[in-house]
């Protein structure tokens, strides 16, 4: 897998310091109300987790399941595989939880999602922000890190299921991403 990677971009280190900052800012803006953090798989997987162990305040965890690139690298498609019940979203404050905001779809379409079925505020939380591909207008509350428009992987970002489990991000050598996916 490593010899994969044309240049780390963000060593573990590095990650926990950003993480812990994030932390702090959810931390500061919640305060004492309750909310929920709804992480986004597969991504977010290992983001969400190191950053829920880092907010020292109550708070409960859903997850939701969305697909936009398959085996792909361009984002296609939206697929909403399935959400929290209506008593965990109805008058809840949410916190949805990615591991990179780019075209924004995904967000906008949770949120909307969210929203609609009754949450009382919707904030967005992300590991990476690339906003060199935004198609909607649509910025995150929390951020990590801003990245150039590289294909990345590493930390649960991932290439036809691959990857997720470095821990550090990297990008992706163009050979790699440019043949056939193997196995996905």
């Amino acid at each position: 897998m490593h010899k994969d990677i044309e240049q780390k971009l963000y060593p573990e280190a590095q990650i926990i310091q950003g993480i812990d900052r994030v932390a702090k800012e959810v931390t500061a803006f919640y305060g004492g109300r309750d909310f929920t953090v709804i992480s986004i798989l597969k991504g977010s997987c290992i983001f969400a987790s190191d950053l829920i162990r880092r907010i020292p305040i109550p708070l409960e965890l859903g997850f939701c399941a969305c697909s936009s690139y398959g085996s792909g690298t361009t984002s296609g498609k939206l697929n909403i595989n399935f959400l929290p019940e209506e008593s965990e979203v109805q008058g809840h404050n949410l916190l949805l939880v990615d591991d990179i905001l780019d075209t924004g779809n995904t967000m906008h379409a949770l949120k909307k999602e969210f929203l609609a079925r009754g949450a009382k505020e919707v904030k967005s939380c992300v590991f990476l922000d690339k906003p060199s591909r935004r198609t909607l207008e649509f910025e995150a509350d929390f951020k990590v890190f801003e990245v150039e428009d590289l294909f990345v992987v590493g930390y649960g970002l991932d290439y036809a299921g691959r990857y997720r489990n470095l821990p550090y991000v990297g990008s992706l050598k163009p050979e790699i991403y440019q043949q056939p996916a193997q196995g996905a």
